[in-house]
């Protein structure tokens, strides 16, 4: 199966798993596990959460994260502070790199933006193997983050 479908797939079950609330926490920790659970590439995966002027973590799957990255440090905190998506093929390579875990080889990061336009988190996915994040990853993984938490009542 393709990648674009496995996240077409994963979108139309977090959808009907997800139609009956709007809660942010029960959001995240599902959008974790389904996509942790069909992207076999996926090694962590979960949410920094804007807290106190930086970002937490919040739910995640795999290894114990980070606590705390600052906002323009690292991979999370500079796509946090530019409100950009950024894919990291290797992250050996990319100047700051926060290592939470030794094992992380590539990564990809989305803003999570809600719809009042307010960065929420940053969704972050790390895998263990070189360049396993690209451009697919970018557009199936903002429409979902814009589905569950850009839209008036997702």
């Amino acid at each position: 199966m393709q990648k674009s479908d496995i996240y077409k797939q994963s979108l139309l079950e977090l959808e009907a798993i997800l139609q009956d609330t709007n809660d942010s926490l029960t959001c995240m920790v599902t959008i974790n596990a389904v996509l942790k659970q069909h992207l076999p590439y996926y090694y962590w995966v979960g949410f920094y959460l804007v807290k106190n002027g930086r970002l937490e973590v919040g739910p995640y799957q795999g290894t114990v994260g980070c606590l705390f990255v600052e906002f323009g440090k690292g991979v999370c905190g500079t796509s946090a502070s530019k409100r950009q998506t950024l894919i990291v093929p290797d992250v050996h390579e990319f100047a700051g790199h926060i290592a939470c875990d030794s094992r992380s080889q590539s990564e990809i990061v989305v803003p999570v933006i809600d719809q009042n336009n307010q960065l929420i988190a940053v969704f972050d996915v790390d895998s263990d193997q070189l360049e396993q994040f690209d451009e697919v990853d970018q557009v199936w993984l903002e429409r979902i983050m814009a589905r569950f938490f850009g839209e008036v009542g997702a």
